[in-house]
């Protein structure tokens, strides 16, 4: 089975969970909560009737808005300069956007992140800002 999602809009990466000190007492907390919720919204009647239960591949390809420093101004407004780059190498990492994506689709596309053995993530610019997703098992 396959499950190919397009997800419009610009991509949310991973936080670092933090620590706040509540009297004598530490709470842990979420900071990325809010972001996780809302992009399984999106996603959740894409879902199988039963999660994934053997290996997976997924393929995500994160499509992060054109800063400002690579569009032209004036009469050609708009427009890509001539040395805008393909490829996104700024911060956040690829890494955190894949993170959290497959926290979002545990226990829903797939029982446990731990199945997904092939992972491929790009991160690259857009005047469409998406995240798509492509989800396969493997055969064995």
């Amino acid at each position: 089975m396959k499950i190919e999602i397009t997800v419009l809009g610009s991509p949310k990466a991973q936080k670092r969970h933090r620590s706040t000190s509540v009297g004598k007492f530490i709470r842990n907390y979420d900071p990325s909560a809010g972001d996780k919720a809302d992009f399984l919204a999106l996603v959740h009647d894409k879902a199988p009737q039963q999660p994934f239960a053997g290996a997976i591949s997924l393929q995500a390809g994160f499509y992060i808005p054109y800063p400002k420093k690579f569009l032209r101004t004036g009469k050609f407004e708009g427009q890509l300069k001539p040395n805008a780059p393909e490829y996104c190498i700024t911060r956040p990492d690829a890494d955190n956007y894949a993170k959290l994506l497959l926290d979002c689709l545990n226990s829903v596309f797939y029982n446990d992140d731990s199945q997904v053995a092939v992972l491929t993530v790009s991160k690259k610019y857009s005047f469409k800002p998406r995240t798509e997703i492509i989800i396969e098992e493997i055969d064995d």
